[in-house]
Protein backbone atom coordinates (compact mmCIF):
# COMPACT_ATOMS: atom_id res chain seq x y z
CA UNK A 1 0.00 0.00 0.00
CA UNK A 2 1.21 3.59 -0.63
CA UNK A 3 2.23 6.04 2.55
CA UNK A 4 3.66 9.01 3.45
CA UNK A 5 6.78 8.87 6.52
CA UNK A 6 9.73 10.11 7.52
CA UNK A 7 13.03 8.40 8.54
CA UNK A 8 14.69 11.38 10.46
CA UNK A 9 13.48 14.72 12.08
CA UNK A 10 14.05 17.11 10.23
CA UNK A 11 13.03 20.69 8.83
CA UNK A 12 9.50 20.54 6.78
CA UNK A 13 12.22 22.61 4.02
CA UNK A 14 14.02 19.43 3.44
CA UNK A 15 13.11 16.76 0.82
CA UNK A 16 13.16 13.96 3.10
CA UNK A 17 11.20 16.17 5.93
CA UNK A 18 8.10 13.61 4.56
CA UNK A 19 8.48 10.82 2.08
CA UNK A 20 6.38 8.51 -0.55
CA UNK A 21 6.85 4.96 0.16
CA UNK A 22 5.17 1.66 -0.09
CA UNK A 23 4.82 -0.72 2.69
CA UNK A 24 2.38 -4.06 3.25
CA UNK A 25 -1.07 -3.76 4.42
CA UNK A 26 -1.63 -4.01 8.23
CA UNK A 27 -3.52 -7.06 9.33
CA UNK A 28 -6.56 -6.50 11.91
CA UNK A 29 -6.48 -8.43 15.10
CA UNK A 30 -8.44 -8.31 18.48
CA UNK A 31 -10.78 -4.96 18.36
CA UNK A 32 -8.91 -3.45 15.19
CA UNK A 33 -11.09 -2.14 12.44
CA UNK A 34 -8.80 -2.00 9.25
CA UNK A 35 -9.61 1.45 7.05
CA UNK A 36 -9.23 2.10 3.57
CA UNK A 37 -8.49 5.68 3.81
CA UNK A 38 -10.12 8.32 1.66
CA UNK A 39 -9.51 11.44 3.47
CA UNK A 40 -7.14 12.56 6.25
CA UNK A 41 -6.65 16.46 7.77
CA UNK A 42 -3.53 17.27 9.10
CA UNK A 43 -2.92 18.55 12.87
CA UNK A 44 -0.20 20.55 14.87
CA UNK A 45 0.20 17.26 16.28
CA UNK A 46 1.65 15.93 13.11
CA UNK A 47 4.70 18.27 13.11
CA UNK A 48 5.15 18.26 16.75
CA UNK A 49 5.22 14.28 16.12
CA UNK A 50 8.02 14.75 13.48
CA UNK A 51 10.33 17.60 15.06
CA UNK A 52 10.57 15.47 18.28
CA UNK A 53 10.34 11.72 17.51
CA UNK A 54 12.77 9.96 15.23
CA UNK A 55 11.71 6.67 14.54
CA UNK A 56 14.13 3.89 15.33
CA UNK A 57 17.31 3.47 12.54
CA UNK A 58 15.90 2.07 9.28
CA UNK A 59 12.66 2.84 9.86
CA UNK A 60 9.78 4.93 8.36
CA UNK A 61 6.98 6.00 10.45
CA UNK A 62 3.99 7.14 9.47
CA UNK A 63 1.80 10.45 10.83
CA UNK A 64 -1.72 11.25 10.64
CA UNK A 65 -3.95 10.86 12.69
CA UNK A 66 -7.70 12.17 11.54
CA UNK A 67 -8.91 9.99 9.06
CA UNK A 68 -12.30 9.37 7.38
CA UNK A 69 -12.54 6.03 5.18
CA UNK A 70 -14.22 2.73 4.79
CA UNK A 71 -13.93 -0.52 6.89
CA UNK A 72 -12.23 -2.88 4.89
CA UNK A 73 -11.82 -5.29 7.58
CA UNK A 74 -12.38 -6.39 11.18
CA UNK A 75 -10.67 -8.15 13.63
CA UNK A 76 -12.10 -11.16 15.71
CA UNK A 77 -13.33 -9.36 18.30
CA UNK A 78 -15.15 -6.58 16.71
CA UNK A 79 -18.78 -5.54 17.17
CA UNK A 80 -19.14 -2.00 16.37
CA UNK A 81 -18.87 -2.53 12.54
CA UNK A 82 -18.27 -4.46 10.07
CA UNK A 83 -16.67 -4.03 6.54
CA UNK A 84 -18.11 -1.31 4.10
CA UNK A 85 -19.42 0.70 6.72
CA UNK A 86 -18.28 4.31 6.84
CA UNK A 87 -16.03 5.72 9.66
CA UNK A 88 -14.18 8.89 11.28
CA UNK A 89 -11.91 9.00 13.60
CA UNK A 90 -8.58 10.35 15.21
CA UNK A 91 -6.62 7.15 15.79
CA UNK A 92 -3.43 6.57 17.98
CA UNK A 93 -0.47 8.44 18.87
CA UNK A 94 0.94 5.01 19.78
CA UNK A 95 0.45 3.35 16.72
CA UNK A 96 1.22 4.04 12.89
CA UNK A 97 -0.72 6.72 11.46
CA UNK A 98 -3.65 7.65 9.03
CA UNK A 99 -1.30 9.12 6.09
CA UNK A 100 -1.61 5.55 4.28
CA UNK A 101 -3.87 3.51 2.41
CA UNK A 102 -5.26 1.26 4.84
CA UNK A 103 -5.08 2.33 8.59
CA UNK A 104 -5.59 -0.10 11.78
CA UNK A 105 -7.41 1.32 14.59
CA UNK A 106 -9.44 0.31 17.88
CA UNK A 107 -12.89 0.26 17.11
CA UNK A 108 -13.35 2.16 20.26
CA UNK A 109 -12.43 5.18 18.90
CA UNK A 110 -13.91 5.24 16.14
CA UNK A 111 -17.53 6.29 15.06
CA UNK A 112 -20.39 7.06 11.67
CA UNK A 113 -19.11 8.73 9.60
CA UNK A 114 -22.30 11.76 9.12
CA UNK A 115 -24.27 11.03 6.34
CA UNK A 116 -24.53 14.41 5.56
CA UNK A 117 -21.04 15.43 4.80
CA UNK A 118 -18.32 13.95 2.18
CA UNK A 119 -15.29 11.77 3.21
CA UNK A 120 -12.80 15.32 3.19
CA UNK A 121 -15.28 17.40 4.57
CA UNK A 122 -15.73 14.48 7.48
CA UNK A 123 -11.50 14.24 7.90
CA UNK A 124 -11.74 17.58 9.12
CA UNK A 125 -13.48 16.54 12.39
CA UNK A 126 -12.32 14.07 14.72
CA UNK A 127 -9.06 15.22 16.49
CA UNK A 128 -10.79 18.25 17.33
CA UNK A 129 -14.05 17.72 17.96
CA UNK A 130 -13.13 15.08 20.38
CA UNK A 131 -10.31 17.53 22.12
CA UNK A 132 -13.18 20.45 21.85
CA UNK A 133 -15.69 18.19 23.83
CA UNK A 134 -13.46 16.57 26.19
CA UNK A 135 -12.00 20.04 27.58
CA UNK A 136 -15.49 21.63 27.32
CA UNK A 137 -17.41 18.96 29.49
CA UNK A 138 -15.26 16.52 30.53
CA UNK A 139 -12.87 19.03 32.21
CA UNK A 140 -14.03 22.71 32.31
CA UNK A 141 -17.10 20.85 33.45
CA UNK A 142 -19.65 23.12 31.37
CA UNK A 143 -23.19 22.03 31.54
CA UNK A 144 -24.79 20.96 28.34
CA UNK A 145 -28.72 22.29 27.92
CA UNK A 146 -29.86 25.20 26.78
CA UNK A 147 -30.38 26.78 29.91
CA UNK A 148 -29.28 30.56 30.88
CA UNK A 149 -25.31 29.85 32.25
CA UNK A 150 -24.11 33.12 33.79
CA UNK A 151 -20.37 32.73 33.01
CA UNK A 152 -18.07 33.40 29.85
CA UNK A 153 -16.11 30.96 28.09
CA UNK A 154 -13.06 32.63 26.68
CA UNK A 155 -11.67 30.89 23.77
CA UNK A 156 -8.17 31.68 22.75
CA UNK A 157 -7.37 30.84 19.90
CA UNK A 158 -10.48 30.63 18.18
CA UNK A 159 -9.79 30.41 14.68
CA UNK A 160 -7.42 27.21 14.78
CA UNK A 161 -8.92 23.86 14.30
CA UNK A 162 -9.53 22.90 18.15
CA UNK A 163 -11.31 26.26 18.61
CA UNK A 164 -13.55 26.08 15.52
CA UNK A 165 -15.33 23.25 16.97
CA UNK A 166 -15.09 24.58 20.70
CA UNK A 167 -16.96 27.61 19.70
CA UNK A 168 -19.79 25.76 17.86
CA UNK A 169 -19.83 23.14 20.49
CA UNK A 170 -20.20 26.07 23.61
CA UNK A 171 -22.54 28.35 21.42
CA UNK A 172 -24.87 25.58 20.37
CA UNK A 173 -25.21 22.89 23.21
CA UNK A 174 -24.68 25.68 26.41
CA UNK A 175 -25.99 28.41 27.89
CA UNK A 176 -22.45 29.79 27.92
CA UNK A 177 -21.39 33.34 26.84
CA UNK A 178 -19.18 32.45 23.90
CA UNK A 179 -15.58 35.15 23.89
CA UNK A 180 -13.14 33.97 21.29
CA UNK A 181 -9.84 35.68 20.63
CA UNK A 182 -8.20 35.95 17.02
CA UNK A 183 -5.88 38.85 15.57
CA UNK A 184 -6.81 39.25 12.17
CA UNK A 185 -9.51 40.19 10.27
CA UNK A 186 -10.44 37.22 8.73
CA UNK A 187 -9.99 35.20 11.54
CA UNK A 188 -12.31 36.99 13.91
CA UNK A 189 -14.67 36.89 11.27
CA UNK A 190 -14.66 33.08 10.64
CA UNK A 191 -15.32 33.05 14.93
CA UNK A 192 -18.25 35.08 14.88
CA UNK A 193 -19.56 32.92 11.57
CA UNK A 194 -18.96 29.80 13.92
CA UNK A 195 -21.25 31.23 16.90
CA UNK A 196 -19.13 33.79 19.45
CA UNK A 197 -21.03 36.24 20.89
CA UNK A 198 -17.72 38.78 20.67
CA UNK A 199 -14.30 38.10 19.31
CA UNK A 200 -11.16 40.28 20.81
CA UNK A 201 -7.33 40.68 19.56
CA UNK A 202 -5.18 38.86 21.87
CA UNK A 203 -2.54 40.48 20.01
CA UNK A 204 -3.38 43.50 22.47
CA UNK A 205 -4.40 44.06 26.49
CA UNK A 206 -7.34 41.53 27.09
CA UNK A 207 -8.37 43.11 29.86
CA UNK A 208 -9.53 46.17 28.87
CA UNK A 209 -11.15 44.65 25.90
CA UNK A 210 -13.15 42.28 27.77
CA UNK A 211 -14.24 45.05 30.33
CA UNK A 212 -15.44 46.97 27.44
CA UNK A 213 -17.88 44.17 26.67
CA UNK A 214 -19.90 43.97 29.68
CA UNK A 215 -20.15 40.38 29.54
CA UNK A 216 -20.70 37.81 32.27
CA UNK A 217 -17.82 36.45 34.55
CA UNK A 218 -14.97 34.88 32.08
CA UNK A 219 -15.26 31.67 34.50
CA UNK A 220 -13.85 29.13 31.99
CA UNK A 221 -11.07 29.36 30.06
CA UNK A 222 -9.97 26.82 26.83
CA UNK A 223 -6.60 28.17 26.39
CA UNK A 224 -5.33 26.91 23.12
CA UNK A 225 -2.32 28.42 21.98
CA UNK A 226 0.62 30.33 23.16
CA UNK A 227 -0.86 29.61 26.94
CA UNK A 228 2.85 31.13 27.98
CA UNK A 229 2.68 34.08 26.66
CA UNK A 230 -1.25 34.89 28.32
CA UNK A 231 -1.89 32.87 31.63
CA UNK A 232 -0.71 35.66 33.63
CA UNK A 233 -2.66 38.12 32.36
CA UNK A 234 -5.64 35.34 32.19
CA UNK A 235 -5.43 34.82 36.18
CA UNK A 236 -6.19 38.40 36.90
CA UNK A 237 -8.93 39.26 35.30
CA UNK A 238 -10.98 35.38 35.68
CA UNK A 239 -13.38 34.92 38.16
CA UNK A 240 -12.81 33.01 41.46
CA UNK A 241 -13.24 29.61 41.81
CA UNK A 242 -12.51 29.51 37.98
CA UNK A 243 -11.59 26.09 35.47
CA UNK A 244 -8.70 27.09 33.13
CA UNK A 245 -8.20 24.39 30.71
CA UNK A 246 -5.03 24.17 28.13
CA UNK A 247 -4.10 21.87 25.11
CA UNK A 248 -0.73 23.27 24.49
CA UNK A 249 2.83 23.13 25.34
CA UNK A 250 3.83 25.94 26.97
CA UNK A 251 7.75 26.23 27.64
CA UNK A 252 6.94 28.20 30.75
CA UNK A 253 4.01 28.01 32.95
CA UNK A 254 3.67 28.71 36.63
CA UNK A 255 0.11 27.33 38.39
CA UNK A 256 0.58 29.11 41.03
CA UNK A 257 -0.63 32.53 38.96
CA UNK A 258 -4.06 30.59 39.88
CA UNK A 259 -3.81 30.03 43.71
CA UNK A 260 -5.25 32.96 44.97
CA UNK A 261 -8.46 33.03 43.02
CA UNK A 262 -8.59 28.85 44.04
CA UNK A 263 -8.85 28.78 40.13
CA UNK A 264 -8.11 25.01 39.06
CA UNK A 265 -5.83 24.22 35.99
CA UNK A 266 -7.11 21.07 33.53
CA UNK A 267 -5.26 19.17 31.06
CA UNK A 268 -6.51 18.20 27.78
CA UNK A 269 -5.31 14.95 25.55
CA UNK A 270 -7.48 13.38 23.30
CA UNK A 271 -4.58 10.85 23.39
CA UNK A 272 -4.97 9.79 27.23
CA UNK A 273 -7.84 7.11 26.75
CA UNK A 274 -6.41 4.98 23.67
CA UNK A 275 -2.65 5.73 25.25
CA UNK A 276 -3.97 4.02 28.34
CA UNK A 277 -6.60 1.67 27.31
CA UNK A 278 -8.80 3.34 30.24
CA UNK A 279 -12.14 2.09 31.17
CA UNK A 280 -14.15 4.55 29.47
CA UNK A 281 -12.28 4.20 26.31
CA UNK A 282 -15.38 3.51 24.44
CA UNK A 283 -16.63 7.34 25.54
CA UNK A 284 -15.05 8.75 21.83
CA UNK A 285 -16.83 6.16 20.02
CA UNK A 286 -19.94 7.24 21.69
CA UNK A 287 -18.72 11.31 21.05
CA UNK A 288 -18.07 10.87 17.70
CA UNK A 289 -21.44 9.59 17.13
CA UNK A 290 -22.99 12.23 18.98
CA UNK A 291 -21.05 14.86 17.00
CA UNK A 292 -21.94 13.04 13.92
CA UNK A 293 -25.62 13.63 15.05
CA UNK A 294 -25.00 16.70 14.87
CA UNK A 295 -23.38 17.50 12.28
CA UNK A 296 -26.30 15.82 10.32
CA UNK A 297 -29.17 17.65 12.04
CA UNK A 298 -27.56 20.81 11.11
CA UNK A 299 -26.41 21.78 14.51
CA UNK A 300 -22.93 21.70 13.72
CA UNK A 301 -21.00 22.36 10.46
CA UNK A 302 -17.76 21.18 9.03
CA UNK A 303 -14.68 23.13 10.34
CA UNK A 304 -12.65 22.32 6.94
CA UNK A 305 -11.12 25.45 5.73
CA UNK A 306 -8.90 24.31 2.79
CA UNK A 307 -8.08 21.06 0.54
CA UNK A 308 -4.40 20.43 -0.43
CA UNK A 309 -5.37 17.94 -3.11
CA UNK A 310 -4.15 14.41 -2.90
CA UNK A 311 -2.13 12.08 -0.17
CA UNK A 312 1.46 12.21 -1.02
CA UNK A 313 4.39 13.71 0.78
CA UNK A 314 4.59 17.10 -1.77
CA UNK A 315 0.71 18.12 -0.38
CA UNK A 316 1.61 16.87 3.24
CA UNK A 317 4.26 19.03 3.60
CA UNK A 318 2.81 22.11 2.50
CA UNK A 319 0.14 20.88 5.21
CA UNK A 320 3.10 21.22 7.77
CA UNK A 321 4.39 24.43 6.76
CA UNK A 322 1.47 26.14 6.64
CA UNK A 323 0.73 24.67 10.26
CA UNK A 324 4.35 25.61 11.85
CA UNK A 325 3.56 29.12 10.56
CA UNK A 326 0.35 29.92 12.92
CA UNK A 327 -1.59 31.23 10.38
CA UNK A 328 -3.71 28.42 9.42
CA UNK A 329 -7.85 28.78 9.75
CA UNK A 330 -9.47 26.08 10.46
CA UNK A 331 -8.37 22.83 8.62
CA UNK A 332 -6.76 21.90 6.33
CA UNK A 333 -7.55 18.40 4.48
CA UNK A 334 -5.99 15.86 1.60
CA UNK A 335 -8.27 13.17 -0.31
CA UNK A 336 -7.79 10.17 -2.51
CA UNK A 337 -4.36 8.96 -3.37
Amino acid sequence: MKAVGYKKSLPIEDQDALIDFETAKPEPKRRDIRVAVKAISANPVDYKVRKRAAPPEGETKILGYDAAGVVDAVGPDVTLFKPGDEVFYAGSILRQGTNSEFHLVDERIVGNKPKSLSFAQAAALPLTSITAWELLFDRLGAVPGKSVDPRTLLITGGAGGVGSILIQLARRLTGLTVLATATRPESQKWCLDLGAHAVIDHGRPMKEQIEKLKLPPVALVASLTFTDQHYKAIAEFMAPQGRFGLIDDPPEFAMSAFKGKAISVHWESMFTRSSFQTPDMIAQHHLLNDVSDLIDKGVLRTTLDQTFGTINAANLKRAHALLESGKSRGKIVLEGW
